[in-house]
């Protein structure tokens, strides 16, 4: 099974498929046993090869699991049936189409993504981007673009790195704008970050931006920030409110889990807020804990919170 020099290997070891997928080594092995996929190759020595088809149905399955879908009803599906249902799952059953998110052109950009122009992709965005304003456009271009970016991974129809790319490019715009806003000491103060097993960071920089907007003072830690360490720096920064963002591929018990322990440690009187498209977390969120569908969400709830401190 060795490639030639220079060429792509046709099949991953079980560490670089625990790597790619998120799904562990015992549940590969699991999943082989109970329901025959995957079935690995084997090299000279008996070591598992995984051929790259059965590690893009390995990617599906596990945005699957992570939107609430059990491993004995999916597993022995074929691989299209479970892009259809991971595309109606992430979507609330719903298709969200480029025209009607932006009147065809996002689906401009989501062309530039999957042709690789990725200068002019930056270069429309930031058109948007002085055009709508900070709150628009990361309400009406970059929500329903991460939408569309979701539904186009979940078909198989974008690669990991061009996701990779395309996140990269809106965090450095977003970064920019964020900097660029007047530096506010206003309350709340607002601990952003995200748990160590989510190294996805657009959630948090998109509601670090809403926060900005309403007149927030903003902490941000960046991504993967180990729990006591939230705890410590919620202290330390004297946090009204620690902001979570979850993406929907987060595991759902580490997210419950990980919640219920942070609420344990903070004081009563810091607020916790997590958001994202993590679903588990919006079906049944631990107890003390503002869950958020939406950015939209925030501005009431800012209300609400400066109105109860004004009593």
């Amino acid at each position: 099974m060795n490639s030639p020099a220079g060429a792509a290997p046709v099949a991953l070891t079980i560490a670089a498929v625990e790597r790619d997928t998120g799904l562990s080594k015992d549940t590969l092995r699991v999943w082989e046993r109970r329901y025959g996929f995957p079935s690995p190759l084997r090299d000279a020595v008996g070591e598992r090869l995984y051929p790259l088809e059965q590690i893009e149905k390995l990617r599906t399955l596990k945005r699957l699991l992570d939107l609430g879908h059990r491993p004995g009803k999916i597993v022995a599906l074929p691989v299209e049936d479970l892009r259809r249902l991971a595309q109606a799952s992430g979507n609330g059953g719903a298709r969200v189409t480029a025209e009607e998110a932006g009147e065809g052109q996002l689906a401009n950009m989501i062309d530039l993504l999957t042709a690789h122009r990725f200068d002019e992709l930056r270069g429309q965005l930031s058109q948007q981007l002085v055009r709508k304003g900070l709150a628009r456009f990361v309400a009406d271009v970059v929500a329903p673009m991460n939408e569309l970016v979701g539904e186009a991974w979940s078909r198989g129809d974008l690669q990991i790195f061009e996701e990779h790319l395309y996140t990269e490019v809106l965090q450095g715009l977003l970064r920019q704008a964020i900097a660029s806003l007047p530096r506010r000491e206003q309350r709340p103060r607002v601990l952003l970050t995200t748990f160590p097993q989510e190294p996805h960071g657009l959630g948090i920089l998109m509601a670090e931006a809403t926060f900005a907007l309403e007149g927030c003072h903003c902490i941000s830690l960046g991504v993967q920030t180990p729990l006591l360490d939230i705890v410590a720096a919620a202290e330390t920064q004297r946090a009204d409110i620690v902001a979570l963002s979850f993406s929907a591929v987060f595991n759902a018990s580490q997210a419950i889990d990980g919640l219920a322990e942070l609420r344990a440690k903070l004081p009563p009187a810091v607020e916790i807020w997590a958001g994202g498209g993590c679903a588990a977390l919006h079906r049944r969120p631990p107890a003390g804990i503002e869950a958020m569908r939406s950015l939209d969400q925030i501005p009431p709830a800012l209300a609400r919170w400066r109105e109860q401190r004004a009593d």
